[in-house]
């Protein structure tokens, strides 16, 4: 049953295990010859400066690169959370409303026909009334909350000619009507 789940995950997990093993062997080489021109460079700030200089160099250097690159990566991931964080609260007001009614509408036709498929299903859907019947302030606040994730029809009426621009109606004020 989960047989193919499983595989599919494996399968899953593999490319992207060799996503990324492709990736760290095309990065090994420029390391590589990063590692060599450290070493160049080192070298010749011995033979300009000294041992002690040179290394002292070296490590203001290297550390003035780490506060860069740290720099530069905390603002990507500062762009990066912001534009998740615009895009979450832009689709999920509409995806949950939209996910919502569309559970609402669907749900009873749905247990409906389960029940009156199942053996006994019309002393069952008796029962399931009498039940419902019994706890009907449970069932009305449960209908009250699926009507406040109803999504809400677009404006067709007077509401929807007002203009943006001057908040009147066809662009005319009471003063323009009337005079």
């Amino acid at each position: 049953m989960f047989a193919g789940l499983i595989q599919n995950a494996r399968e899953a997990v593999g490319q992207l295990v060799l996503r990324y093993v492709a990736r760290a062997s095309v990065a090994v080489p420029f390391v590589i010859a990063l590692g060599f021109a450290i070493a160049a460079i080192a070298v010749m700030l011995v033979e300009r400066f000294g041992h002690v200089t040179a290394y002292w160099i070296m490590a203001g250097g290297l550390a003035i690169l780490g506060v860069l690159a740290a720099i530069v990566v905390s603002l990507k991931e500062h762009e990066e959370q912001v534009a998740e964080d615009k895009a979450q609260h832009a689709d999920t007001p509409e995806l949950v409303s939209d996910a919502a009614a569309q559970a609402i509408v669907q749900a009873p036709v749905a247990l409906l026909g389960a029940l009156f498929t199942t053996p006994g299903g019309a002393t069952s859907a008796f029962q399931v009334a009498r039940l419902l019947g019994r706890n009907l302030p449970l069932v009305a606040l449960l209908v009250i909350i699926g009507a406040l994730f109803w999504p809400a029809p677009d404006a067709k009426g007077e509401e929807a000619r007002i203009d943006d621009a001057s908040g009147r109606v066809n662009g005319l004020g009471s003063a323009d009507v009337y005079h």
